[in-house]
C-alpha cells in the first residue's frame, strides 16, 4: 500500500498495524516513494551463562594440531 504523507500522519495508527501483519507501507512525497514502513525485528537476548556453553569436542578440534598448521601456514603467506 502506498501512502501520501498527510494520510500517513492521520492514519499512523492503522499503517503500524499494517505494516505489523506483514503488508509493506511506503509513504510518498508528492507522490513519490520516499520511505518504507517496516517492523523491526525482535533482537537476540542472551539467556544468561547458560547459553554460552560450548560443545568440548567442537572447541578441541578447531584447535587441533592440524588446523593451527593450516592457519599457521596461511599466515605466514604458505610458506
Amino acid at each position: 500500500m502506498q501512502v501520501n504523507m498527510l494520510e500517513a500522519k492521520n492514519q499512523l495508527s492503522r499503517l503500524v498495524k499494517a505494516a505489523l501483519a506483514g503488508e509493506e507501507v511506503i509513504i510518498a512525497n508528492h507522490g513519490v516513494p520516499a520511505v518504507r514502513l517496516v517492523p523491526i525485528r525482535e533482537p537476540r537476548r542472551t539467556r544468561g551463562w547458560g547459553s554460552l556453553k560450548l560443545d568440548a569436542a567442537a572447541l578441541d578440534a578447531a584447535f587441533a594440531p592440524e588446523v593451527e598448521a593450516a592457519v599457521a601456514a596461511e599466515l605466514l603467506g604458505g610458506k
